[in-house]
């Protein structure tokens, strides 16, 4: 066709009546599907950053199921999270990790004050994030325990003082140490052998793993290295630029012996580590040993004499959510603590903040087993469906009011945070 002559074709009546009925068509096939599809695209999209912790398939199914939400995961390793996080709050609308990374999250303006009269189980979270202390007697641990860091203050700043604004959610916790293949290293007694000490052992050379993680495993080596009496520290929850100098250097020097194998990024890579034999001894998180406990691997987690490296989890609010999506992030926070998200994660070895709701959705055995320490009625399942735990088997380090009584040091983002950044990356990369 000759650019501006008109085709006979495009007016003519047979070409209309055909136009016609695709139309009718085209409309009653939209009539038929409407609603199922405009509803799905009316859902709101919840953006969540975190970690593979709780960032699992699972949990995302069945909040969606619940919540009538569409939710987008995006796990990374802790550190890639933070990073993220602190620079670009825009790219998602609810941030999971722990407490390490409130101050340089609050401090970069990445997150917003959360309402507590819109988190409907407050009042059931236990004492652990709100005073400090799970029982009378239980160590406060080092460092930026989570009640130091809750509430925001009038001036902005966070601290103990209790508000009706808060910086972050307190949901999952737990305490790290390290997990040990005992097929290698014979089975120590919980509190009274096991030492972080052994991490830095010169036996297992060349078969060590530790977390890259700045804020993390800087504490893990920190504890290790005191065990060994090869520095001191008068605060191992605020290192000076000194105490970061004379660590490193024993840091270093030992790397340079071959005394590490890796670094891990993420719970799946550590379950690596150690399931190919690269480790021995490792940092490591519960998820992981459960899971390799589910593979057969003979793999304990320590109860180290010194007191475990404690952790909370934070739920966290861009401070770019806004409109239906911060309803659908409140939702999802009140989800977190409505019982059946408690139950999942507690078959990993995890706590919830509000225990006794997720009592209800544990069989008898799993709670005696996990909160209360005692030994486990029959074999039971992990999040995975493999059998974690054998029946006859005690948990390390005992009840949940024991573990949280022993906290040597919190993980914690120090005044000196950016110059123990520096020093870590030296470390990794020497």
């Amino acid at each position: 066709m000759k650019t501006g002559v008109k085709s006979k074709s495009v007016d003519s009546p047979s070409r209309r009546k055909v136009i016609k009925s695709l139309g009718t068509i085209a409309l009653g096939s939209t009539l038929q599907f409407k609603s199922p599809y405009v509803f799905a695209q009316n859902r709101t999209t919840l953006r969540v950053l975190g970690t593979h912790v709780t960032l699992q398939e699972t949990l995302r199914q069945k909040a969606m199921a619940d919540l009538g939400i569409n939710l987008v995961f995006e796990p990374r390793g802790s550190a890639a999270v933070l990073q993220k996080a602190s620079v670009n709050p825009g790219s998602f609308d609810l941030y999971e990790q722990w407490s390490n990374s409130i101050r340089p999250l609050w401090a970069s303006g990445s997150i917003q004050a959360i309402d507590k009269k819109r988190l409907i189980y407050w009042d059931e979270i236990n004492s652990l994030t709100k005073t400090g202390k799970i029982a009378p007697d239980a160590k406060l641990g080092a460092g930026d325990a989570p009640y130091k860091i809750l509430h925001i203050q009038p001036d902005g700043s966070l601290g103990t003082t209790h508000t009706d604004k808060i910086s972050f959610l307190p949901y999952v916790h737990n305490v790290d140490s390290f997990g040990y293949n005992n097929q290698v290293i014979a089975k120590g007694t919980p509190y009274v052998t096991e030492s972080w000490g052994w991490l830095l052992n010169a036996k297992y050379r060349g078969k060590v793993g530790i977390i890259n993680d700045p804020t993390i495993g800087l504490f893990d080596l920190a504890l290790a290295a005191q065990a060994e009496n090869l520095v001191t520290f008068a605060d191992i929850g605020a290192l000076t630029k000194t105490d970061l100098d004379n660590l490193f250097k024993v840091l270093i020097d030992l790397k340079r012996q071959n005394h590490f194998s890796g670094f891990w990024n993420s719970v799946p890579e550590s379950v690596d580590f150690m399931r190919t034999k690269r480790v021995v001894i490792e940092s490591m998180f519960s998820p992981a040993v459960s899971t390799l406990n589910g593979l057969g691997m003979p793999v304990t987690f320590a109860a180290p004499k010194e007191g475990y490296r404690g952790w909370h989890g934070v739920m966290c609010l861009s401070s770019a959510t806004q409109g239906k999506v911060m309803d659908a992030a409140y939702d999802y926070m009140n989800w977190w603590l409505s019982g059946w998200p408690g139950a999942f994660i507690a078959r990993q070895g995890y706590y919830i903040a509000n225990p006794q709701r997720s009592a209800k959705f544990l069989s008898p055995g799993e709670w005696n087993y996990w909160y209360e320490g005692l030994p486990a009625e029959k074999d039971l399942f992990g999040t995975d469906e493999k059998i974690s735990v054998k029946q006859g088997d005690i948990r390390t380090g005992g009840s949940y009011t024991k573990r949280f009584s022993n906290v040597a040091v919190w993980n914690s983002a120090m005044a000196t945070y950016d110059y123990s950044l520096q020093k870590w990356y030296e470390f990794i990369s020497s």
